[in-house]
């Protein structure tokens, strides 16, 4: 007949199996902090590519626009006037006096911060991943990162020579005034200095676009190996329309044809 264990021994084995089960909970390694679904995102390189090409496809969109409107100054004064003064007027009346304006420049604005802080994570991150440079490099995706990068830094000095010269007047050669657009436009090109800036931004954003539309298309995934021809076609004729509708302004004031 077998004996029935003593309670000392069953308190010590019991003790003995709440000692190892702390010990296992010690040895655990403690779990990640939840993170919210955004700021998964966010985090992940893929979040950070999404991010950079929506901001980019909204940055082209104004781009578009723009360039049109600024065409209008072939027009004469009066065109190019009243097309001033809609920006202003912009969503009335449900919108009050500027307010459209102000909206777009602050989706604008949003949209730069968002695409140059990714651009800006991406690039470190890239970096962090191949401490040592690879001795071989292809020479096609060499070229278009050195693009990216240097036309980015030139298009963010010339946003703020841009604004502060003809949208605050700060810097603008001529007699600066809010309600005469038009003048103002030919104030600033008719300056060497002023020719060259715009000529050579709007070479960088050409080149920005050439390759950031194709990239962008890739990351959302509508890139495929069929559409890859049509996409780079695209890319290439957004590019130099858009290139040649800026530089065409500051060429029409130099030639004498916008005066």
């Amino acid at each position: 007949m077998a004996l029935a264990p003593s309670n000392d021994t069953a308190t010590a084995k019991g003790a003995a199996a709440a000692k190892g089960a702390a010990s296992a909970r010690e040895a655990a390694p403690a779990r990640p902090p939840s993170r919210t679904p955004t700021r998964g995102f966010w985090s992940s390189t893929i979040g950070k590519k999404t991010v950079m090409a929506v901001s980019g496809l909204l940055m082209l969109a104004y781009l578009v626009a723009h360039v049109a409107g600024n065409l209008k100054v072939f027009f004469g004064p009066e065109e190019f006037n009243g097309y001033a003064h809609w920006l202003r007027v912009m969503g009335a009346p449900i919108l009050h006096h500027e307010w459209g304006l102000w909206l777009a420049r602050i989706v604008l604005l949003a949209a730069v911060g968002a695409h140059a802080v990714s651009a800006y994570q991406l690039s470190r991150r890239d970096i962090r991943a191949r401490p040592t440079r690879y001795a071989h490099r292809r020479k096609g995706s060499s070229y278009a990162t050195r693009t990216m990068r240097w036309g980015g830094i030139i298009l963010a000095l010339f946003i703020v020579w841009h604004i502060l010269d003809l949208t605050t007047g700060t810097v603008h050669p001529g007699g600066f005034e809010e309600g005469r657009p038009y003048q103002n436009v030919i104030d600033t090109f008719s300056t060497w200095y002023g020719n060259t800036i715009y000529i050579v931004a709007m070479l960088a954003v050409g080149l920005h676009v050439r390759h950031g539309f194709w990239s962008a298309a890739q990351t959302l995934g509508v890139g495929n190996a069929r559409r890859e021809r049509v996409l780079r076609l695209t890319a290439n004729l957004l590019a130099l329309v858009l290139t040649a509708g800026f530089i065409a302004v500051p060429v029409g004031v130099m030639t004498g044809v916008v005066n």
